[in-house]
């Protein structure tokens, strides 16, 4: 039996007119991204892949990256996206987690290990293992099945309404569950998707000179996009954001650079499907600053720190019920046990109901930092710093950052004797992990900010760079 997004990709290929197209690479044709697919799979068949064994593929946006997806899922395979710049230790420990044996690369398949490994029951009807950053400071897989996925495109395609004159420009990494779905959504309704390898204002500026009719993005894009007040983007149909917190201002710069095209603020998590929330086109007036009302299948509560309902109008954690949501945690029942309670995802925001039952972010009860739309854990980044032999220890956190939505400071208690710089520490970085989870800024102490116990304490760094600030003066 074909898996389900197989079948999506498969159909919607061979009904597509329009090739895919980049602002980078060479265009595809339907037809190609076909036989792509049929080369991978025979490869991996000749490879001998198990059912539901995990296999890496190499995405960067490319048109081929789409063949390869098919491929891996025409063979029976799980496919776990790995980005084509990824650090070399952020590929070393994908690989330690998975254990894969194969990694597919547009139609070329590369030999990464001796065995397959054992086989998981959590995989038997998945489509995608999309690691995300954990709180713990590790990586956690993401298990997403085929028809969880598959459903939740039809909802959305129910929802945003793409149509076969739509170009689609999609500057977001398909890595990621949100330019997955867009790319998918617009293939599967007959739109024409334009991929963006690298994003740039020249890129999207080139994309949209080519006839966009809708723009998918995190809101530090459209904050960049639109730093030059008279940038216009008149042929737009329609925008979708989401990723991270979009402000109220930068919706309505977003209306008046695209007066003609329909608002779509999405919220949700890898974990539960994505797109749970919506501000459409009609609660624009009431909505703006609030993540809005659910999606179709959809439920939430807001729940207490004891874990009962809150009040009306009282803040909790937003826990989110789906039937598209993931499978579990790769290798990790107990993570995936304890994130759910009485069948709601407990997703670490705080929130409360507001006005008109539209839902409001009041805070996260998690450290995960959100930059520019990646959600990165500080503990992954001071876990690195200490591993430099000039640092004593490091303290990462996010501080609201106009342009990002947050960005990373990082506190630094220097060896002694070590002459220790920032573009240093960015330069050894940068060898080490991806650009954005690299600090926006360092700041050397003599010791971390600690909380009324003495421990390290995260919401100190926040405090210190107010008073850095405060110290220098406007």
């Amino acid at each position: 039996m074909t898996a389900a997004l197989a079948r999506l990709l498969t159909d919607a290929l061979q009904r597509a007119g329009s090739p895919v197209e980049s602002t980078a690479d060479a265009a595809q044709t339907p037809q190609d991204l076909l036989s792509i697919g049929e080369r991978v799979a025979q490869q991996l068949a000749a490879q001998r892949v198990r059912p539901a064994e995990p296999v890496h593929v190499r995405i960067g946006n490319r048109p081929s990256d789409l063949g390869a997806l098919l491929g891996i899922w025409n063979a029976g395979a799980v496919a776990v996206p790995l980005h084509v710049s990824a650090a070399p230790a952020t590929v070393a420990s994908l690989l330690r987690a998975t254990g894969a044996r194969l990694l597919v690369d547009g139609d070329r398949i590369e030999a990464i290990g001796d065995a397959p490994p054992a086989e998981r029951p959590l995989l038997q009807d998945a489509a995608l293992v999309i690691f995300t950053s954990g709180s713990t400071g590790l990586p956690k897989g993401v298990v997403i099945g085929h028809q969880r996925l598959a459903d939740k495109i039809a909802v959305l395609d129910r929802l945003l309404q793409f149509n076969s004159r739509d170009t689609v420009l999609v500057p977001l990494q398909l890595t990621f569950i949100f330019g997955m779905w867009v790319c998918l959504l617009a293939l599967r309704a007959g739109a024409k998707p334009t991929l963006v390898p690298r994003f740039s204002i020249e890129a999207l500026s080139s994309g949209l000179a080519r006839g966009a009719t809708i723009l998918a993005g995190v809101p530090s894009m459209y904050r960049a996009l639109l730093a030059d007040a008279s940038f216009r983007m008149p042929g737009l149909r329609q925008i979708l954001t989401g990723g991270e917190v979009l402000p109220k201002p930068l919706a309505l710069a977003m209306q008046r650079a695209a007066p003609d095209a329909a608002l779509y603020d999405l919220y949700g998590l890898t974990e539960t499907g994505s797109c749970d929330f919506v501000v459409g086109p009609a609660d624009q007036a009431d909505g703006l600053g609030t993540i809005g009302a659910t999606t179709e299948g959809v439920s939430f509560r807001i729940a207490t720190a004891e874990g009962r309902e809150a009040a009306p109008g009282g803040g909790g954690e937003l826990c989110v019920r789906t039937p598209y949501g993931m499978l579990g945690y790769l290798d990790n029942p107990q993570l995936t046990a304890q994130s759910f309670h009485d069948g709601y995802f407990n997703t670490g925001d705080l929130a409360r109901v507001g006005p008109g039952g539209r839902v409001q972010l009041i805070g996260r009860s998690k450290d995960i930092v959100s930059r520019g739309g990646m959600k990165i854990a500080p503990l992954e980044i001071d876990n690195l710093l200490a591993e430099h032999p000039g640092v004593v220890a490091a303290l990462c956190a996010g501080v609201p950052d106009e342009r990002l939505g947050e960005c990373i400071h990082a506190v630094i208690v220097p060896r002694a004797g070590a002459h220790l710089t920032a573009e240093a520490l960015r330069t050894w970085m940068l060898e080490r992990t991806e650009k954005f989870k690299v600090p926006d800024a360092f700041h050397f102490a003599q010791a971390l900010p600690a909380g009324p116990t003495g421990k390290a304490d995260r919401r100190g760094v926040a405090r210190l760079i107010g008073e850095v600030r405060a110290a220098k003066g406007p």
